[in-house]
C-alpha cells in the first residue's frame, strides 16, 4: 500500500474523530440555545462571548469530577462499558460520504474514508454494538436500578433497530446498491424522502428511540429509575456515555440526510465539490434542530406504550413499506 494513501487515511480519520468530539461539545451548546429560544429563555451566555465557551467549561468540570466505582461492582466491565458505548458512535463515520473528490496538491482526494459496497450493512452492524455497552454498564454497577435501566434501554434499542433497519431498505431498493455514495448519486434529481416518505418518517421516529432521545428517553428518566444504566457513573466515565449519545445524534442526522435528503447533493444543481461538505453539514444541522424541537415539544411515552408502538405500529408499517416499494419497482421494471 502506498505511504501517501496511508497518510491520507490517517488524516481523514483524524478529521472525522475531531469532528465527532467537537460536534459533541458544540451540539450541547446548540441544543441549549435552541431550547432556550423555543422556551423564551436566554440560555448559556456567561462563559465566553455568547456563551461559546460553555462546552469548554462543562468539559473541565467533568474532567475534575471525582471518579467513583462502587465497591461491589465488576470493575473491569464497569470501566469497559462506556468505551464500548462510545466507540461505535465514532467509527460509524467511516462510510458517510461528505462529497465526491477534490484536487489537493495535484492529488485526487475522496471526501469519504471508505466507499464500502455494503455501507448500509456496516451502519446497522456498528450501531448494534452500543447495546452491549449499555447492558454491561447496568449489570456491572451492581445496582438494581442501573440493571433495570440497562435492560429497559437494551429492549428499547433492539426493538426499534428492526424498524430502523427496515427503513433503510427502501432507499437501497431504489438505488440498487448498499453503497452510500451510490445512494446519494441516485438522488441526483429527486430526494428519496419524497418517494420514500413513509420510510423517512419511520427512520426519524426509530432514530429517536435508538438514541434514547425524547419522547423515547424513558430508560434514562430520572423520576423513573434514577438516571438508568449510568446511575453509578461519574466524571469522565459518565462523559463518555454523554458523548456517545450526542455523537449518535449527529450520526443519525447524517445518515438521514444521506439516505433520504440527497446527502452532499442538491437536486438539479451540480455544485462545486469543495462546497458539498457544507451542503451535508447544513442538512445535518436542520435535522438536529428537528430532534431538539421534538424534545422541547412532546411529553415522554409510558414504557409499555413505547414498546407497543415499536412492535405493533412501526415494525408492521416498515414491512408494508418494503413490500409496496418492491412491488411498485417490479411493475415499473
Amino acid at each position: 500500500m502506498e505511504p501517501a494513501l496511508i497518510i491520507e487515511w490517517v488524516i481523514k480519520s483524524a478529521i472525522l474523530l475531531l469532528f465527532g468530539v467537537m460536534g459533541f461539545a458544540y451540539l450541547t451548546y446548540y441544543e441549549r440555545r435552541a431550547l432556550a429560544r423555543i422556551q423564551v429563555r436566554i440560555g448559556p451566555n456567561r462563559a465566553g462571548p455568547f456563551g461559546l465557551l460553555q462546552p469548554v467549561a462543562d468539559g473541565i468540570k467533568l474532567i475534575f469530577n471525582e471518579e467513583l466505582i462502587p465497591a461491589q461492582a465488576d470493575k473491569k466491565m464497569f470501566v469497559l462499558a462506556p468505551i464500548i458505548t462510545v466507540l461505535p458512535a465514532l467509527i460509524i463515520w467511516a462510510v458517510i460520504p461528505w462529497g465526491r473528490q477534490v484536487i489537493i496538491a495535484g492529488r485526487e482526494i475522496n471526501l469519504y474514508l471508505s466507499n464500502a459496497n455494503v455501507g448500509v450493512l456496516y451502519l446497522t452492524a456498528v450501531a448494534s454494538i452500543a447495546v452491549y455497552g449499555i447492558v454491561i454498564a447496568g449489570w456491572s454497577s451492581n445496582n438494581k436500578y442501573a440493571l433495570l435501566g440497562g435492560l429497559r434501554s437494551t429492549a428499547q434499542m433492539v426493538s426499534y433497530e428492526l424498524a430502523l433497519g427496515l427503513s433503510f431498505v427502501g432507499p437501497i431498493i431504489l438505488a440498487g446498491s448498499m453503497s452510500l455514495v451510490d445512494i446519494v448519486e441516485a438522488q441526483r434529481n429527486v430526494w428519496f424522502a419524497i418517494p420514500q416518505f413513509v420510510a423517512f418518517i419511520i427512520f426519524l421516529i426509530a432514530g429517536l428511540a435508538e438514541i434514547n432521545r425524547s419522547p423515547f428517553d424513558m430508560p434514562e428518566a430520572e423520576q423513573e429509575i434514577v438516571a438508568g444504566y449510568h446511575a453509578e457513573y461519574s466524571g469522565m466515565k459518565f462523559a463518555l456515555f454523554f458523548m456517545a449519545e450526542y455523537i449518535k445524534m449527529i450520526a443519525i442526522a447524517a445518515i438521514g440526510a444521506t439516505l433520504f435528503l440527497g446527502g452532499y447533493r442538491l437536486p438539479f444543481i451540480d455544485i462545486p465539490s469543495f462546497l458539498e461538505p457544507m451542503v451535508l453539514f447544513i442538512k445535518i444541522l436542520i435535522l438536529l434542530f428537528g430532534i431538539i424541537w421534538v424534545r422541547a415539544t412532546l411529553p415522554r411515552f409510558r414504557y409499555d406504550r413505547l414498546m407497543a408502538f415499536g412492535w405493533k405500529i412501526l415494525l408492521p408499517l416498515s414491512l408494508v413499506n418494503v413490500f409496496v416499494t418492491a412491488v411498485i419497482l417490479v411493475f415499473k421494471g
